[in-house]
C-alpha cells in the first residue's frame, strides 16, 4: 500500500508541474503586452512599465519561469492587481463559502443518490426504478442557475424561509452563514445526485447476479446483509470514482451557483478576476483548483486500496 501511495504522489507531482507550466504559459501567450492587457487602454506607459516590473516581466523567460516556480513552492502566487493584496490571502478569505458549499452539496447528493441507486437496481424494472431513472435524467438536464432561481423565487421570495443572496454580515454567526448555504447546496446536490444515482444503479446491476451474491443468499443471510455487505461493497469502486469526480466538479462548478446566490466564494472571485483581467489572481485560482482536483483523485485512489485490497496488486 505504501508503494502504491508513493507512486500516486509521484504522479501528482508530475501533473502539478505540468499545470504550473501551463499556467505560466497562459499569461505569456496573451496577445500583446500582458501588463497592458491587465491595465486596459487608458493606462500610461509609466503604469505599464511599473506593472511589468512588479510582475517580473522585464526579465528573460527562463528567469521568469524560475522565479515563478520558486514563488509557487513558497506558496507565493503573486499580488492581486485590483485587490492590492497577496493572491493567497484573497483566495483564503473566499475559501469558507466554497468549501462548505461543496461539502454540503456532496453530502446531499450522496444521501439521495446511494439509496435510490441501490433500490433502483434491486427493484430493476419496477415502477420505482422507472421513476428514479426518469428523475435522474431530468435532474441531469436542469441548468443549475435555473433551478437556483426557481428555489430562490419560491423558498426565499414567496415563503421567506431564506435570504435571496449573501452570506451574512461581518458579525454573522456560523449558523447564520450556513443557513445562507441551504438553497445553493440543495441546488447543486440535487443536480449532482443524478450522475451518482445512475452510476450506483449500473454498478449494482453488475454485481447483484454474481455467484458470491447467490452463495450468500443460499447460506440464509438476510437480504439486507446480502445487498449492503456483499453487493454494495463490491460495487463501490466505480461509485467512489464518480463521487470523487463529482466533488472535483463541484469545486469548480460552483462558480455559476455562487454568482446566482451572491455568495462571496472562490467562484465569484474568479469571475470578477476574469472580468478585471487580474491575471495573477486567475493564475493562483487555477493552481488551487487544479491542486484540489489532484488531491481528490489521490484520496479516491487511496480509498480504492481500502475498499478492495486487490487493487494494490
Amino acid at each position: 500500500m505504501l508503494r502504491s501511495a508513493l507512486n500516486r504522489i509521484f504522479g501528482m507531482l508530475i501533473v502539478m508541474t505540468l499545470v504550473v507550466t501551463i499556467v505560466f504559459v497562459i499569461v505569456r501567450v496573451t496577445p500583446g503586452d500582458p501588463a497592458a492587457v491587465m491595465l486596459g487602454p487608458d493606462a500610461t506607459a509609466a503604469d505599464i512599465e511599473n506593472l511589468r516590473e512588479r510582475l517580473g516581466l522585464n526579465a528573460s523567460i527562463p528567469q521568469q519561469f524560475i522565479s515563478y516556480i520558486g514563488g509557487v513552492l513558497r506558496g507565493d502566487f503573486g499580488q492581486s492587481i485590483f485587490l492590492n493584496m497577496p493572491v493567497t490571502d484573497a483566495l483564503w478569505q473566499r475559501a469558507e463559502p466554497t468549501f462548505f458549499l461543496t461539502v454540503f452539496s456532496l453530502l446531499i447528493a450522496s444521501v439521495i443518490a446511494l439509496p435510490v441507486g441501490v433500490l433502483s437496481a434491486y427493484w430493476r424494472g419496477s415502477l420505482f426504478d422507472q421513476a428514479a431513472t426518469t428523475l435522474a435524467m431530468f435532474a441531469a438536464s436542469i441548468p443549475s442557475f435555473w433551478l437556483g432561481l426557481i428555489f430562490m423565487q419560491f423558498f426565499a421570495v414567496k415563503l421567506g424561509w431564506f435570504d435571496t443572496s449573501g452570506y451574512g454580515g461581518p458579525g454573522a454567526s456560523f449558523g447564520e452563514r450556513m443557513h445562507h448555504l441551504v438553497l445553493p447546496a440543495v441546488t447543486l446536490g440535487l443536480i449532482s445526485s443524478a450522475l451518482i444515482t445512475r452510476f450506483t444503479r449500473a454498478s449494482m446491476l453488475d454485481v447483484l447476479n454474481d455467484d458470491y451474491v447467490r452463495t450468500a443468499r443460499s447460506k440464509g443471510m438476510s437480504e439486507w446483509r446480502v445487498v449492503v455487505k456483499h453487493a454494495l461493497k463490491n460495487a463501490l469502486i466505480p461509485i467512489l470514482t464518480v463521487i470523487g469526480l463529482t466533488a472535483a466538479l463541484l469545486i469548480s462548478g460552483a462558480i455559476v451557483t455562487e454568482t446566482v446566490f451572491g455568495l462571496p466564494g472562490v467562484g465569484s472571485l474568479i469571475v470578477s478576476a476574469v472580468l478585471r483581467r487580474d491575471y495573477p489572481l486567475i493564475q493562483g485560482a487555477l493552481l488551487v483548483v487544479a491542486g484540489l482536483y489532484v488531491l481528490v483523485n489521490f484520496i479516491i485512489d487511496m480509498l480504492y486500496l481500502i475498499v478492495d485490497p486487490r487493487v494494490r496488486y
